[in-house]
């Protein structure tokens, strides 16, 4: 069975004889580091493998222990390693001072080596602890939104498939969101989230009857009215949340039919009023839309759908998105394939 690795110590005093002492109790049991000063030992604290505990000095010149400590506690790098004092300094006002700033614990000198040796096992113990848990709590949380999103992708899925036979179009127009994103100069974080949330974007026809979503032929002024209410029936649907990806995937429902001109549903809303997502989703459902085959239409030839495209850019899209619509289109095509099924079941 493999032993664990040792564990390091970074021993910060001014005067080298101290550190001898330390040195000579702490390097049986774990690796030591040592620095003279405040500065050097800021610099191997942020060094990788960082020392996994440091015993520091309080008098030391330039920059004492506890300004030391303080920048340690400042800095997100460095923050959670922690700290136990070891100084001549004995005071009960010395000690809280070193607890205020950050320390763990508080050594006196002249060191007792067992005692010494208790304190630091007992510190390390405590931080590993902390360390476990909080990987604990983060393979908690990712699970929790990985289930979150797989159940955002059932639920858009499951309205694909209502007006859709392959289901694909949702997989295709979401990576479309994506490509366009990035190649609008978003982050890939940002793309990345616009890929998830996009598949909501039709959850609200679940609520729009067969017989008008299925209808083979066009519809009615009073059957439109209602066919436009999946934005809103979506946006119920997934309703208000603390959580931002659920929110994101309100918005691309509610607001993936509303045109830079004004004229679209269901708010009306103008140019940037819209939101980034929405706008994005816009002309990624609208293109898959006219390339592929519906109930009432056949799918249009690549080369007129981006016609459309340029032509309704500034009335229906984004004249900005438009133009990075046609710069992701090579990757946009090429994934179509790749999502395009060669058969219908």
């Amino acid at each position: 069975m493999a032993s664990l690795p040792r564990k390091t110590i970074l021993v910060v005093d001014d005067i080298p004889e101290n550190i001898d002492v330390l040195v000579s109790v702490l390097r049986e049991d774990f690796n030591v580091k040592v620095a003279l000063n405040g500065p050097r030992a800021l610099d191997i604290a942020n060094q990788k493998p960082q020392p996994d505990l440091i015993l520091l000095d309080v008098m030391m010149p330039e920059m004492d222990g506890y300004e030391v400590c303080q920048k340690l506690k400042s800095s997100f790098a460095t923050q959670d390693i922690p700290v136990i004092f070891v100084t001549a300094k004995g005071e009960a006002i010395n000690e809280s001072k070193g607890f205020e700033v950050g320390g763990v614990d508080y050594v006196t000198k002249p060191i007792l080596p067992l005692t010494l040796m208790a304190r630091v096992k007992t510190q390390l113990s405590l931080y590993d602890q902390k360390r476990l848990l909080e990987e604990q709590v983060r393979q908690r949380t990712q699970e929790l939104a990985d289930s979150r999103l797989k159940a955002l992708h059932c639920l858009g899925l499951a309205a694909e498939y209502k007006d859709n036979e392959t289901g694909m179009h949702v997989v295709r127009m979401s990576l479309s969101c994506k490509l366009i994103a990035l190649a609008a100069g978003r982050s890939e974080e940002e793309a990345e989230r616009l890929l998830h949330v996009a598949p909501m974007h039709d959850v609200g026809k679940i609520g729009i009857p067969d017989h008008i979503l299925l209808k083979p032929g066009k519809l009615t002024p009073s059957e439109w009215e209602i066919m436009k209410k999946h934005t809103v029936i979506g946006a119920k649907i997934l309703g208000a949340h603390d959580a931002d990806l659920l929110n994101e995937a309100q918005v691309i429902a509610l607001t993936h039919h509303e045109r830079w001109d004004g004229t679209g549903y269901p708010g009306g809303l103008r140019g940037a009023d819209i939101p980034l997502f929405g706008r994005i989703a816009a002309i990624a459902d609208v293109f898959d839309a006219l390339v592929s085959e519906r109930p009432y239409k056949e799918a249009w030839p690549v080369e007129d759908a981006l016609e459309e495209i340029r032509r309704s850019s500034g009335s229906h899209f984004d004249p900005g998105l438009v133009e990075a619509f046609f710069l992701a289109l090579p990757d946009i095509l090429q994934q179509r394939e790749l999502c395009t099924p060669s058969y219908h079941t």
